[in-house]
Parts: structure tokens; C-alpha cells; sequence
């Protein structure tokens, strides 16, 4: 692993760079150096897997053609094990079929050798932009998860009834308590979720769901 830029603090934005050319790394290394971007390189995907992760938005620029395994085939395992760094392929021997594939799985570029060094900054920074966001929304998940761990067995139980836009009255039914205590439950979910009406605590139930 080589690493070229300024010094890469925790939080900060990072460019990894994936290709079996040292050449190749040399010059996209001194390209993002020269605008102020972090980069680290590596001359496989195995490199790259054992390098210790870091904090912050990224972005990965992957070579599609290496020994061993593809790039093609490194973003099918990102996928299976969750590694959701949005990807930028160059390539000197892409082909339609190539691209179509890549676009397909998520990339969000797909550069053929030799590209225009504003055509790859440009992909560069709509790639940490949308690492930031995904960065951002996992913290603010994170955070109303912290916030459904509060609630109490029975709030619990009258959320997804308050979502569903029922009266107290038919909650109560529903679970065979008291209007007055749900009631109480339900001003307790809104305090406890920092929901300041009940189209927030939608909006925030639905955030919790499992995304499929």
C-alpha cells in the first residue's frame, strides 16, 4: 500500500485506489494530491482488505482488469458483505457489456483508459458527497435506534398503533389497557423518539423499518 496527498485525518474525505499498475497509481496519486485529496493505493483488492479501515466519507477507484480477482468480481463481494463504499471502474479493456454490468451493481462511474483527469475528480466527488449522505443517515438510524431501546415494553407495543393513525380509545381496545394509559405510553414514545407530531413519528417508524 502507498499513500500520497495531504496526511489523511480520522473523518475526514479518502480515496482509495485499487489497480495492479503502479503507473496508473503514481498518476491518479499526484492528480488528487495536486486538488488537496487524501489517497491511498493498493495493487490488489487483497491490499486493500487488510488495510486498516478508516473513519469518514470515501470513495473507490477500482480497476477492472487485475490477476486474480476482477474488479467486476471485488464489487459482488462488497456487496455480499456489506462493504458499501460507492465505486468509480477505469479500465483500459471495458466493453458495453462491462459497463452495464457495473452500473448495474451500483457503480456510480465507469472511466475508460485514458480518461479526462476532470471526468475522474468530477466522479471522485460525487462519490464522497454520496458517501458523506449514507455516513450521515447511518448516524441519524443510529441515533433513533438508541432512541427505540427506551421505550418500555408496553410503548412499545403502542407505537406501531399510533402510527397507524388509531385513536387512544382503539388502542386501548386493541391491547386491553386503559384510555388513560395509553395515554401516557403514547406521550412517553413521542418524548422519548423526539417526535414533535405523529406525521414525524412516521417518518421515523418507517426509518426504522428493515430496508429489503
Amino acid at each position: 500500500m502507498t499513500a500520497a496527498g495531504p496526511t489523511h485525518e480520522p473523518g475526514t474525505a479518502l480515496v482509495h485506489v485499487i489497480d495492479d499498475d503502479e503507473a496508473v497509481r503514481t498518476a491518479i496519486e499526484d492528480l488528487l494530491a495536486s486538488v488537496g485529496l487524501s489517497v491511498r493505493s493498493y495493487g490488489s483488492t487483497r491490499a486493500f482488505l487488510e488495510a486498516a479501515p478508516v473513519d469518514g466519507p470515501a470513495c473507490l477507484v477500482l480497476d477492472i482488469r487485475m490477476p486474480g480477482q476482477s474488479g467486476l468480481e471485488f464489487q459482488q463481494q462488497m456487496a455480499r458483505t456489506g462493504l458499501r463504499l460507492p465505486v468509480i471502474f477505469i479500465t483500459g479493456h471495458g466493453d458495453i457489456a462491462m459497463s452495464v454490468k457495473a452500473m448495474k451493481n451500483g457503480a456510480i462511474e465507469f472511466l475508460t483508459k485514458p480518461f479526462r483527469d476532470q471526468d475522474l475528480l468530477d466522479a471522485i466527488q460525487h462519490g464522497i458527497e454520496k458517501d458523506r449522505l449514507r455516513l450521515e443517515e447511518d448516524e441519524a438510524t443510529a441515533t433513533l435506534q438508541a432512541c427505540w431501546r427506551t421505550l418500555s415494553p408496553g410503548e412499545r407495543d403502542v407505537l406501531p398503533l399510533v402510527v397507524r393513525g388509531l385513536l387512544n380509545k382503539q388502542i386501548a381496545g386493541l391491547l386491553d389497557v386503559s384510555e388513560i394509559t395509553v395515554k401516557v405510553r403514547r406521550s412517553q414514545v413521542m418524548r422519548k423518539m423526539q417526535a414533535k407530531s405523529v406525521a414525524d413519528l412516521v417518518r421515523i417508524w418507517d426509518r426504522l423499518q428493515p430496508k429489503t
